[in-house]
């Protein structure tokens, strides 16, 4: 959007320097005005290193966001396995005989 808005503004500023080279003006002597112009044109290619920064930084903070989404995902998938491992090895309310745990490591394998 910020581009957008930029090539725009270009646009119009590219329009007034046409305009004033054409035109003049009684308020400004065409010094003045070329002055003006330069300020502007040096502000925003300012602005326009900004915003391709900006989209940079905002690009490598996407990408990183990616990654911590992905490695979160598998680590929850991972919790619930264990979560689970850990509810099925619990002994089943019976006492902890051998036999119920050979039936337990069956039950696991």
């Amino acid at each position: 959007e910020l581009e957008n808005q930029l090539t725009t503004k270009s646009k119009t500023l590219d329009e007034l320097k046409q305009s004033l080279a054409s035109n003049g003006s009684a308020e400004q002597t065409p010094e003045a005005q070329s002055l003006r112009i330069a300020e502007l044109c040096e502000m925003k290619d300012s602005i326009v290193n900004q915003v391709a920064q900006l989209k940079g930084s905002m690009q490598s903070i996407l990408e990183q966001w990616r990654a911590y989404d992905e490695i979160y995902a598998e680590v929850s998938l991972m919790t619930t396995r264990y979560l689970y491992c850990i509810d099925q090895c619990k002994p089943s309310g019976e006492e902890a005989s051998l036999e119920a745990l050979k039936k337990q490591v069956k039950t696991l394998q």
